[in-house]
C-alpha cells in the first residue's frame, strides 16, 4: 500500500467479501472509514442515509488495481481536503478512457 494510504483496508481484510453493501456501509461508519468504490449503490446509500461514511466514487470502468491506485494517488491532495470537509459526502472521480 502506498504511504499516502497506509491506514487503508480492504473488504477482504475485514472479512466482508460476501457482505451486502449496507453491511459494508455500517462497518465503515462504525470504524471511521471512507469507502472507495466503483459501485453506484454506495452513492445511493449516501443519498438515502447521509454521511458518514464518506464515499469516493471512482467511475472509470474496469481497471487493474495498480491503475486505480495511480488515480487515487493523483487525487491525493483533493481527497484529503474532501475527507476533512464535513460539508460533502461523495467525491466523484470520472475518468473516460478511449478505446483504440
Amino acid at each position: 500500500m502506498p504511504a499516502q494510504f497506509q491506514n487503508s483496508s480492504h473488504v477482504k481484510s475485514e472479512g466482508l467479501v460476501n457482505a451486502m453493501d449496507r453491511q459494508i456501509w455500517e462497518f465503515a461508519k462504525l470504524n471511521d472509514f471512507t469507502i472507495v468504490t466503483q459501485d453506484a449503490d454506495f452513492n445511493d446509500l449516501n443519498i438515502l442515509f447521509g454521511f458518514p461514511p464518506k464515499i469516493i466514487w471512482v467511475r472509470t470502468g474496469n481497471l487493474k488495481t495498480l491503475a486505480l491506485v495511480n488515480i487515487l494517488k493523483n487525487y491525493h491532495d483533493d481527497l484529503q481536503k474532501f475527507i476533512n470537509d464535513s460539508n460533502y459526502g461523495c467525491f466523484e472521480i470520472l475518468k473516460v478512457t478511449k478505446k483504440s
